[in-house]
């Protein structure tokens, strides 16, 4: 399966009538490895930072999480596993796997909780399969 395959039909997929703003699929390194249509352009420091607060976590907290310039609040995650960021009336999940990131951005009415729910399985499952 590609990995826009995942994003298509893993990411993007209908949550009790509710579906994710956009999504993507990044490597450690900063590099696309599949993205939704929407998903925003990202500036390669902001994934960097991300990538640090999974080694360091709390380290997004004085900050925020930044991505395409956008600022969200870090709220409550699972420190070297996931960031969860909140934004008005929408936010961003992100799960590391062994190699990548799975992100997540949500509006309402989709909540927090499907958002986390969506990213967190598909990351779950490539992390078991080594990815």
């Amino acid at each position: 399966m590609s990995w826009q395959t995942y994003v298509d039909e893993h990411l993007m997929c209908d949550i009790e009538g509710q579906r994710l703003k956009a999504a993507a699929i990044i490597g450690l390194d900063g590099a696309a490895w599949a993205r939704s249509e929407a998903f925003p352009q990202y500036k390669p420091e902001e994934i960097s930072a991300i990538v640090k607060d999974f080694d360091e976590p709390g380290s997004l907290a004085p900050t925020g999480l930044h991505l395409a310039g956008e600022k969200y609040m870090v709220i409550q995650g699972e420190p070297g596993a996931v960031i969860r960021g909140k934004k008005g009336s929408g936010g961003v999940t992100v799960k590391k796997t062994n190699l990548g990131l799975i992100f997540g951005i949500y509006d309402e009415p989709m909540t927090p909780g499907q958002c986390n729910m969506v990213v967190e399985r598909l990351g779950d499952y490539l992390f078991d399969q080594g990815f």
